[in-house]
């Protein structure tokens, strides 16, 4: 009966959102700064905990896993701990090229950042970038500890509690390309 009730759920929440996607993506959407962009965007980044960290691997294959991110700083650079024996740190030094992809299902709401990553084993930087929680999983923070640092280079946001909404005739988000010096060379 429980896994009835978890289906009909399920099942609704699908037909709401299929019935909901016309009104969110149809409306016009207004013109926004990117700064408001950016705050839409900041809101969904901080009240979601997780977001995926996707990479490509040497086909060219998408590698999607999911991070539990720092919140984005003042520039909207995040940051990660990992293991630097992780298959995502040979993926990014072959390419730096990533996609942080954040999803809030309550308020229909999602950030995705286009951004270049690095790898960072500074121990400066690494105690500030640590959480408590982490000690089961990095019992050595000096070695089994690495920091990922994405840059953004172009983001994309739908915020429907903001009213920040995709284009009507194709669905294409809002979106905010940073300036060079927020890239790496």
């Amino acid at each position: 009966m429980k896994s009835l009730n978890l289906k009909r759920r399920h099942l609704l929440s699908a037909l709401l959102l299929c019935i909901a996607t016309p009104s969110i993506f149809g409306q016009q959407p207004q013109r926004r700064s990117k700064e408001e962009l950016i705050v839409a965007a900041r809101e969904i980044m901080t009240t979601t905990r997780y977001c995926a960290l996707i990479t490509t691997d040497r086909r060219g294959r998408a590698n999607a896993r999911t991070m539990d991110a720092f919140s984005p700083d003042e520039n909207m650079i995040v940051w990660f701990g990992t293991n630097p024996l992780s298959r995502k740190v040979s993926e990014i030094r072959r390419n730096p090229q990533v996609t942080l992809y954040y999803f809030d299902r309550e308020n229909q709401a999602y950030v995705s950042i286009q951004g270049i990553a690095r790898l960072v084993n500074d121990p400066k930087e690494k105690a500030r970038h640590w959480k408590d929680d982490w000690k089961a999983f990095y019992p050595d923070r000096d070695k089994s500890y690495l920091l990922i640092e994405v840059r953004p280079v172009r983001l994309e946001v739908v915020n429907t509690k903001t009213g920040v909404v995709g284009t009507a005739r194709d669905w294409a988000p809002p979106s905010v390309n940073f300036r060079r010096r927020n890239q790496y060379r």
